[in-house]
This record gives C-alpha cells, structure tokens and sequence, in this order.
C-alpha cells in the first residue's frame, strides 16, 4: 500500500512538473521593462558585477512588498582571475499592489555610484 502511495505522489509531481504546476522563475536584466509577478511567486534580477574591484550592486526595496529570498555572485565561466560574472537577486512578492527594487553599483565604503537600475513591479 505505501508503494502504490508512493507512485500515486511521484506521477502526481511528475505531471505537475510537465504541466507547469510549478511556475518558471523569470530573470530580468533591463530595467526599462516592467516586471509583472503574482503574490508568492518569485522572479531574478541578473546585472553584471566586477566585485574584484571592489564594485558590487546593493539593492534596496520595500520589504512590506517583497522579500529578498537570495542574492548571489557566478563568476564568468572561464575563472580568469580578476574576471567579472553575474550578481542574482532573488525576490518573492508578498502583496499586491506597486513598487520598485533599487539596485546600485559602488563600493561599499564609498560615497559614488557608477551606474543605477530601478526595476519597477507590479504585483497581482
């Protein structure tokens, strides 16, 4: 009996996975376009980082609208030392409704910013 349960449970997700029960992540890049989500799902920003040279994007949000569920760095594919690769920024929308994730690229411990993306997004 807890065999057939088992195979019951496992083509039950299996199925859900073909059908797209569980939603693909989008990533986003540009911050000219507009992110559109739904509660509780959960999209990326990918922008292109150098945190050798000490630069790194910091991002800032409401957190009553989102949550920050990750953020990473992937160096570039051929481990040059020195090489950039890609920031993520993983977000889960909390509630409906407007607004928008900052994300600016300096060093920590200084006061200039080299480049600002705003993302805005709504969530339905």
């Amino acid at each position: 009996m807890k065999r057939l349960w088992l195979l019951v449970i496992v083509a039950a997700a299996v199925t859900c996975l073909a059908a797209g029960c569980i939603g693909k992540v989008e990533t986003y890049t540009d911050s000219g376009q507009r992110i559109e989500i739904g509660i509780n799902n959960e999209f990326v920003i990918a922008l292109g980082s150098n945190p050798t040279t000490g630069y790194s994007w910091q991002e800032s949000h409401d957190e009553s609208m989102l949550r920050l569920v990750e953020s990473k760095f992937e160096p570039a594919e051929d481990d040059v030392v020195g090489a950039g690769g890609i920031e993520y920024f993983r977000f889960r929308a909390l509630k409906t409704g407007d607004t928008e994730v900052t994300l600016v690229y300096k060093r920590a411990w200084e006061e200039e910013i080299l480049d600002e993306k705003v993302f805005a997004v709504t969530i339905k």
